[in-house]
């Protein structure tokens, strides 16, 4: 068993953990800045991102000074990397907190890893200052820092908190058009599930439309059928039942994270009263 499968099993760590995920939802509560960090902006998880450049500055001045580098160049990097720290810490809490417990639990022990090392660099800059080295100090905070980024690949790749849950569906559901069951016996307001073949797929119908999209929440496949409808700026929403993303029933846009990424869109068509419905290959191609 590794390291990392040994942390996200201790459960001696939940109570720290639960306490950290309660403070940052007390403070980030569904917004803006909520939706800036996550990466909704941007398409993606925001976090990785700055991590990479942060992380990049830190460890690329540790091996400076590791090879007998300048000092004023190794310093420069630190100094970048600090800056991007807060913002990075921000991302990275806004993430940790829409985890599930063996995410959070490696996330604690991530972010304490990734404290002690930036005090570290910060400690190697302020001897610099007052005439010393510090190289003890970055080989230090490079060592932590980068176990910290073992257990961050452990979460993004091995727990897969941040990649999109519905990636593969454009993929894999069907391309020829398949039977929902009769038009008339989808409720009108109130998300059905319904099989496209093999796929579950969410129906949606509002007023005159009726909205077929993947019944899997991108953020962390919750089943989007249990989801809320609701309407913003006149458009029907529908609201993840587990962390609260907002999708547009129309498109599967993301209105409001955790998600950063749509929900896959299916095309609808009645033929004598049946629903019928195929997977859109394409998802940034309109709906015909």
């Amino acid at each position: 068993m590794t390291i990392a499968e040994r942390i996200e099993r201790a459960r001696g760590l939940d109570r720290v953990a639960g306490a950290a995920r309660d403070a940052v939802q007390g403070v980030l509560r569904t917004g803006a800045v909520k939706d800036a960090l996550h990466g909704v902006w941007l398409g993606h998880a925001l976090h990785p991102a700055l991590a990479q450049f942060t992380l990049g500055s830190f460890v690329s001045a540790s091996l400076l000074d590791a090879v007998g580098g300048r000092t004023r160049e190794s310093s420069t990097l630190v100094a970048a990397g600090l800056a991007a720290t807060l913002p990075t810490v921000a991302s990275g809490w806004a993430d940790y907190a829409d985890g599930h417990e063996e995410q959070q639990r490696v996330g604690v022990v991530h972010a304490a890893l990734n404290g002690a090392g930036v005090a570290l660099y910060a400690g190697a800059l302020l001897a610099r200052s007052r005439g010393g080295r510090g190289r003890a100090l970055t080989a230090a905070g490079g060592a932590l820092v980068s176990l910290s980024a073992y257990l961050g690949g452990h979460m993004a790749f091995r727990q897969a908190l941040g990649p999109n849950h519905a990636e593969a569906v454009p993929h894999t559901g069907p391309e020829d058009w398949q039977p929902l069951g009769p038009l008339a016996e989808v409720p009108d307001r109130r998300p059905v599930r319904r099989l496209a073949g093999d796929t579950p797929v969410v129906v949606v119908r509002t007023a005159d439309a009726v909205a077929v999209l993947a019944d899997r929440c991108p953020h962390a496949s919750a089943p989007l059928h249990e989801g809320e409808l609701g309407e913003q700026d006149g458009c029907a929403t529908l609201t993840c039942p587990w962390h609260g993303s907002v999708f547009r029933t129309a498109d599967g846009g993301v209105v409001h994270g955790p998600a950063t990424a749509p929900v896959p869109r299916f095309e609808t068509r009645a033929v004598d009263g049946v629903l019928e419905a195929r997977v859109v290959t394409h998802p940034g191609v309109p709906a015909s």
